[in-house]
């Protein structure tokens, strides 16, 4: 999976898909692009065990990290190994998290030498709940909720555009993701295949490449010319 995706959807509209309380104090706002380390909605457990929709910043921080300077590179953690990294293992183990998205954002090498951007998003027009991970993370006067995306070998036509995807979690599967539980390795399941079955391969312009753009027409679809041979996959 790269680092991009979008999640546009408002606090009101999220905590009813999600059956959560809104807790993020009005500071949500729609983003058509959303990088390493910005602001975005998650959902998790609050500690009187009812699900909270916040506000929490993409890339894992653990509680042990000197600063914030390496959020960027812990923004994906493979569920092969989540549950044995010193980064993730804790994390994994007692704080997991549902992750909304309308889709997300791969980009693959074309014969001619430039890249061809896709999104992988969901048909109907449906949330996608991405299977995370966070920690909380102090360090003087600063203080961050964060959060990294568990990502897995892609499946189907899916490992067409790239070799890893996130863990896509069906809406039966919310509840055990997010409850504490002894073993949590059971928890990684292959992602259902109404979910994959469901989900769009959409070429896109170029824009979405420029983290400094927004807006709905990042993912509007484009054509693009047909390929007389297999694309070279290619991470961001």
């Amino acid at each position: 999976m790269c680092g991009r995706y979008a999640t546009t959807r408002g606090a009101g509209e999220l905590s009813a898909l999600f059956e959560s309380s809104d807790d993020t104090d009005g500071v949500l706002r729609p983003d058509h692009n959303v990088a390493p380390t910005d602001r975005v909605p998650l959902v998790r457990l609050s500690p009187e065990g009812h699900r909270s929709l916040c506000v929490a910043r993409w890339g894992l921080l653990p509680h042990w990290s000197r600063s914030a300077a390496g959020a960027a590179r812990m923004i994906n953690a493979r569920s092969e190994t989540v549950a044995t990294s010193r980064a993730y293992a804790g994390a994994f183990a007692r704080r997991r998290c549902l992750v909304p998205a309308d889709g997300w954002y791969e980009w693959v090498r074309r014969p001619d030498g430039g890249r061809q951007a896709y999104y992988l998003t969901p048909a109907d027009g449906s949330v996608l709940a991405l299977a995370g991970i966070w920690s909380f993370w102090e360090s003087g006067a600063d203080s961050r909720l964060t959060f990294s995306v568990l990502t897995t070998a892609a499946l189907g036509e899916l490992a067409e555009v790239h070799d890893r995807m996130p863990v896509l979690l069906a809406p039966e599967r919310w509840s055990s993701w997010l409850t504490p539980c002894d073993e949590p390795e059971r928890l990684l399941e292959p992602v259902s295949s109404d979910l994959l079955g469901g989900l769009e391969i959409r070429p896109v312009g170029p824009a979405v490449g420029d983290v400094r753009n927004d807006g709905p027409e990042l993912s509007a679809r484009v054509s693009v010319p047909a390929m007389s041979s297999p694309p070279e996959l290619t991470l961001f």
